[in-house]
């Protein structure tokens, strides 16, 4: 019986979507107890968008956006409006030197950049281009230099399709297939090498162009440095294995 009379508790809290007349972009959905007063409410949203208590005037609307009313008196609790789940609280931000007017916490076009002039800039240690400057330095060959046609020309002349051959890294081991110019992939001298096995990219052609023939993924295009003819016989698969 003790039980039938206990007081059902109820949810004295709203959930509001709450908007500001400055910032466009703002938009937050807020819990706020029933119980607070005008006063509190504005307080806490001062907190959440930068408009002080004093220049903060507050509009209720229902979830149709239909105004419901003014927020007016400070003292009175939040629920003398009777505000329901959804409606929306809007901020009015009634300072014209508010942190909010003007849109500039939103657009930050409107934010002044620091510039600085090139002769201050090349002044300056340890910037970026200063970094690059001594790294050109120090390896000329990563510099942005034009590749002659006839580039690394001269490591080929004992080069010759057919020759057993190792390709580093790795020491992948094949038969030469090819050895000149190859426009599709750039200037210089390029050696076309069928691997033994299928540790290649591609049968021979590359590009659309084709430079030789092989089983799919056989085949790659390196330049000459990379390769070593000699006397380099297939590798036994099971040699590994034996002890």
């Amino acid at each position: 019986m003790a039980s039938s009379l206990q007081k059902i508790e109820v949810d004295d809290s709203v959930l509001l979507r709450v908007t500001h007349s400055n910032l466009k972009t703002f938009a937050a959905d807020i819990r706020f107890s029933l119980q607070m007063t005008v006063e509190s409410v504005k307080d806490k949203l001062w907190k959440k968008c930068g408009t002080s208590v004093n220049s903060m005037q507050l509009e209720l609307y229902d979830d149709t956006g239909n105004k419901i009313s003014d927020l007016s008196d400070n003292t009175r609790p939040l629920g003398f409006y009777s505000p329901l789940d959804g409606f929306r609280l809007h901020v009015i931000d009634l300072d014209p030197s508010s942190v909010t007017f003007g849109g500039w916490l939103e657009d930050t076009s409107l934010v002044d950049k620091y510039t600085i002039s090139e002769e201050a800039y090349n002044k300056r240690e340890g910037t970026f281009r200063k970094f690059k400057e001594k790294f050109t330095s120090r390896n000329p060959s990563t510099a942005e230099t034009k590749i002659s046609n006839n580039y690394m020309e001269d490591l080929c002349a004992n080069i010759k399709v057919g020759s057993r051959c190792q390709v580093e890294p790795g020491e992948k081991r094949g038969v030469v297939k090819f050895v000149g110019q190859a426009e599709s992939l750039g200037p210089g001298f390029w050696v076309g090498v069928q691997y033994d096995e299928p540790l290649g990219k591609h049968d021979g052609m590359v590009k659309g162009v084709r430079y030789f023939e092989c089983p799919p993924c056989h085949g790659a295009m390196v330049r000459p440095d990379k390769v070593k003819v000699g006397d380099y016989p297939e590798r036994d698969p099971f040699e590994e294995d034996e002890i």
